[in-house]
């Protein structure tokens, strides 16, 4: 079996994307699917230094790299290239698997997989949330009612991470079979010393809890919110120290900034930027909590991530696996304001039992729920029937 993943970029920059699509690929390989993956050079502003128009292996995966074309409406990542590299190769795949909706690389593959009738899988990835149809509403509406909806609805299944985003699916009105399989996350190296390390590194002392935000720095996800609920907090005299680590656009973060220089916050709260390899590591093998107060999130590789490390978690109502850490008991779920914030952190801060307790379970179930050969292993069953019937039957 063959299949091809599309992909707009697989930009580091782009964080749980490009995670999901190189690691699930891998291990669809180490399953026996002769899986590879067809992307853009696309790096924001700098384009990847990879070579172009020939399969290398990256990152322990083969991709075709080709290279692209940012128009006004940058995330569209247009590539004439690719489109010529799809009519030429896609008949020599069994099944294309297609990475996002409202791009360019993922509607070019799906047209293209209709005219030489090979069947398509799309993943959705959080962009039929009711906050994300807002963002660009007009253009998406256009787009939609041109091209997506005709993609989705003839695609052979949907592939969705949680139960909340089949309910998006089916509200923005479309009928095809899903299968929701979440994402996984890597075993990574215990670090014995992570916890000494991370307070080092940031000059926190070993006394202060750490808690951790591992994400885009951007509205949606809400930093600015867990920052208010921390004011809050440290009103109380509760000791923290509050760990900030992903990059975003310049002016959002400066903003950020400012918040927390006017909430006397500056020496209990540190900006890392992007972090990825050992140090990511340490983070959350050294921290003591996790939080992600999104306002918008189908799945969370970072929220799984923390829950595999045996980290205790707090999330937002619209995490869409909330339900499943509050069934799990791995975690803690609170509405989107700042009392519920503050209440549910100085719980935790205020009980290490509770912390371990949390974070067991947590680990336990993760690492079973997001194990990669487990989830490949049910894809590739999933594309078996495709390649029987036609279509996914539920």
């Amino acid at each position: 079996m063959k299949a091809l993943h599309v992909i707009p970029s697989i930009s580091p920059s782009l964080g749980g994307p490009t995670q999901v699509v190189l690691n699930l690929v891998k291990s669809l390989r180490d399953s026996g699917v002769d899986a590879e993956i067809v992307t853009t050079n696309h790096n924001g502003s700098t384009p990847l230094d990879v070579p172009l128009y020939k399969k290398v292996e990256y990152q322990q995966v083969p991709v075709w790299f080709l290279p692209h074309f940012s128009p006004p409406m940058k995330e569209f990542i247009f590539s004439a290239a690719l489109t010529q590299w799809l009519w030429k190769n896609i008949r020599n795949y069994d099944i294309i698997d297609n990475h996002y909706l409202f791009s360019y690389a993922p509607t070019c593959a799906a047209a293209l997989a209709r005219w030489h009738n090979i069947p398509y899988t799309v993943r959705v990835q959080g962009q039929l949330t009711a906050w994300a149809l807002t963002q660009g509403k007009l253009k998406k509406q256009l787009y939609s009612n041109l091209i997506e909806r005709h993609n989705l609805n003839n695609a052979a299944a949907i592939h969705c991470t949680s139960t909340g985003e089949a309910e998006d699916v089916r509200r923005f009105g479309i009928t095809t079979p899903n299968v929701i399989l979440p994402l996984g996350v890597e075993q990574v190296p215990e670090i014995p010393q992570a916890k000494s390390q991370l307070h080092s590194l940031y000059g926190i002392s070993l006394q202060t809890p750490v808690i951790l935000f591992i994400s885009r720095l951007r509205h949606n996800k809400r930093p600015d919110l867990l920052v208010r609920s921390l004011s809050r907090i440290a009103d109380l005299k509760s000791d923290f120290h509050l760990i900030l680590a992903g990059d975003g656009e310049a002016e959002y973060i400066n903003y950020l900034e400012k918040l927390v220089t006017s909430l006397n916050l500056n020496s209990r709260v540190s900006f890392i930027g992007f972090a990825t390899g050992n140090i990511k590591h340490i983070l959350l093998q050294g921290a003591d909590l996790f939080v992600l107060p999104s306002r918008s999130e189908n799945f969370s590789i970072a929220v799984a991530e923390a829950m595999a490390i045996g980290l205790p978690v707090i999330v937002t109502e619209e995490v869409q696996i909330a339900q499943e850490i509050i069934a799990n008991k791995a975690g803690i779920s609170v509405t989107g304001d700042i009392d519920s914030l503050a209440q549910a952190i100085s719980q935790l801060l205020a009980s290490h039992q509770l912390r371990q307790e949390l974070g067991k379970n947590g680990k336990d179930w993760a690492q079973n729920r997001f194990a990669w050969n487990a989830i490949a292993n049910s894809l590739v069953s999933v594309y078996s029937a495709i390649l029987k019937n036609g279509r996914h039957s539920l």
